[in-house]
């Protein structure tokens, strides 16, 4: 498909537009030629808004997601037609300390979108964010499409109802809606420190030791952000085409650690062999093991991920280092291997 024909000119909303992996989908959706409206209530703050800035048609809508009065009124006045709902408390140790503000965020937030893109006419498609943590524990691994829902904690519940609530709306009033189940995504822009990744890179630059709030064991499904990216891109592209209202897809690279595992493949990547791990073994609530299959969006889409672990891990550690220097962060031309393959959605 030519990507670029696909998207140039189209009217694209994307709540949660100024965190971690809206920024690099705007960023890509406005390399392609779309107009992008940002929603968010949070990304004037954000040091890295400058890499969604990049000189394409890029709108800013600074609200809440629960506003079905503002929701409305941009879908009407940008005539939406496509929507990426990734607005969200995204969170798992925040939702254990503030559930409501979690559910009202991630509950109510996906039902307002949903709402309101109903009553719209200009509406092709919306791509909801779910995830892997909806499935809940379970012995059976990895997940499928077609296991139940079956969250237990806060944040795996608001995961849980914000995919079927995005179902219902396909199966009772034909929104051209899916769903995406991923894993830990990880890449440059995540600030949010206490997670592995970034974490583990910031305290091997800074040369502290790395800590880690679960005993280490965890085995999580971890897929660089870029390749998220695509996957949503891929969903929007062939709603229709190929009738995916309704449908829920895993995301993976298939890349599975555990937490020190993880750890010690980035400080190889970095090439630092002299650090400190410190175990705490202070989480709560956490799932001994999480991983998705893939062999849906793989038949139905073709879609595999384009970076492999040691890949992804190189960029991602380039945008660390200029962030923590101070210096000008790396967009998608940065990016040695993005740039190298001529773009990740060169047009043909």
């Amino acid at each position: 498909m030519d990507k670029r024909k696909f998207w140039a000119g189209q009217s694209v909303l994307v709540t949660g537009g100024g965190g971690f992996l809206g920024m690099w989908l705007v960023n890509m959706l406005s390399r392609l030629g779309a107009q992008v409206i940002v929603y968010d209530n949070n990304f004037l703050a954000s040091r890295y808004a400058q890499m969604i800035k990049n000189g394409g048609d890029v709108r800013f809508v600074c609200a809440d997601i629960t506003d079905f009065a503002m929701v409305q009124r941009v879908l009407r006045e940008y005539e939406v037609a496509h929507v990426f709902h990734l607005g969200a408390q995204a969170l798992v140790g925040l939702a254990m300390i503030q559930p409501m503000m979690t559910f009202r965020s991630n509950i109510e937030g996906t039902w307002t979108v949903l709402e309101a893109c109903r009553l719209s006419k200009f509406i092709k498609s919306v791509v909801v964010a779910s995830s892997d943590k909806a499935y809940g524990s379970s012995d059976i691994l990895p997940y499928q499409e077609d296991m139940p829902l079956v969250g237990r904690y806060p944040y795996d519940v608001s995961k849980a109802c914000t995919d079927l609530v995005s179902q219902s709306y396909f199966f009772t009033y034909g929104l051209p809606v899916s769903v995406t189940r991923c894993g830990n995504f990880y890449g440059g822009g995540d600030l949010h420190f206490n997670r592995i990744v970034p974490g583990t890179i910031k305290s091997l630059l800074n040369k502290e030791k790395v800590i880690v709030r679960s005993d280490g064991k965890l085995i999580r499904d971890y897929i660089y952000v870029l390749d998220v990216v695509d996957a949503y891109l891929a969903i929007a592209e062939n709603m229709h085409t190929k009738n995916l209202g309704g449908e829920a897809f895993n995301v993976s690279a298939q890349d599975n650690y555990n937490v020190i595992d993880l750890i010690n493949l980035i400080a190889k990547t970095m090439k630092i062999d002299d650090f400190e791990i410190v175990i705490k073994n202070e989480a709560q609530c956490e799932i001994p093991a999480q991983y998705v299959a893939t062999e849906k969006i793989q038949k139905m889409l073709g879609w595999t991920s384009r970076y492999t672990i040691d890949q992804a891990l190189v960029e991602t550690i380039v945008w660390y280092q200029a962030y923590l220097n101070n210096q000008d962060l790396p967009n998608l031309d940065d990016l040695k291997l993005f740039s190298e393959q001529g773009g990740r959605h060169a047009t043909p």
